[in-house]
């Protein structure tokens, strides 16, 4: 990593406010995920709390290589909160005894369809992709060889985590509806009902789910899922209460609010 702070502005930074940093959307892209973890420790955030938005796999060439990383992590005892996405959920769907798909999925698709990334997900773990729609025994070999730490530990993740003024989700939230009555299909999976919406939530929604072009303050959520999974950048971003930053190569570059 280039453009690490200097131990004086490290030291300025753990006396101000509390620091959480926050990872946007990874699936499969390991080196990306590694790059994030160490612009942290350059911005001084080692030991620090850190949250994953989720969209561990697919995609990306390297699902295993993820959900092994973050495994690993938390084992060792790392401060992570990683809370569940839309895509890790359909992974686990697919390796059940019977395989399920999302009822919010469009009918045109599915969990291997090209536009979704379950096939790069399967390589990862050595599954052979050849001629998967004639292998009549395609999903015995799928459940042989992906590990159930890994479908356990995708099972065991939360829906959102609420921290100060921040509600950390996948999607969304459904306006209106409080926190703790909100539905899990909606934190997974909402998009206009919630992107749409310009009123002030009861906390500052953090979330990916939704690719942009750049992570972006909208005042009452920010977005930080940047398109890592097309080949993009992997946003990591730090807030101090409600004040966040990206992190770059260079240091913390300011997220304002959008005005209008």
């Amino acid at each position: 990593m280039t453009g690490c702070s200097t131990t004086a502005e490290v030291i300025a930074k753990m006396q101000s406010k509390q620091q959480i940093y926050v990872i946007g959307d990874i699936h499969g892209q390991l080196e990306k995920l590694e790059d994030a973890i160490g612009k942290i420790e350059c911005d001084g955030g080692s030991g620090e709390r850190v949250v994953f938005l989720g969209d561990y796999v697919d995609r990306g060439p390297d699902s295993r290589g993820v959900i092994d990383y973050l495994m690993r992590g938390i084992a060792s005892g790392e401060n992570w909160v990683c809370i569940t996405g839309n895509h890790d959920e359909m992974f686990s769907m697919f390796m059940e005894e019977q395989p399920r798909t999302p009822e919010r999925i469009s009918s045109h698709y599915h969990w291997l369809h090209d536009i979704i990334g379950g096939k790069e997900t399967l390589g990862s773990y050595g599954v052979s992709l050849d001629d998967i729609d004639g292998k009549p025994d395609f999903h015995t070999e799928a459940r042989a060889l992906v590990p159930r730490t890994h479908i356990d530990f995708i099972d065991s993740l939360p829906y959102s985590h609420q921290q100060g003024d921040l509600l950390f989700v996948h999607a969304g939230i459904r306006p209106g509806v409080p926190v703790e009555q909100q539905e899990d299909e909606d934190l997974l999976w909402i998009r206009q009902e919630f992107l749409q919406d310009t009123r002030t939530h009861p906390m500052l929604v953090v979330h990916g789910h939704t690719p942009v072009n750049v992570a972006t303050n909208y005042g009452n959520r920010v977005n930080l899922d940047t398109g890592a999974g097309y080949g993009n950048q992997l946003t990591t971003a730090v807030f101090e209460g409600t004040d966040c930053w990206v992190l770059t190569d260079s240091g913390r570059l300011a997220m304002l609010p959008q005005q209008g």
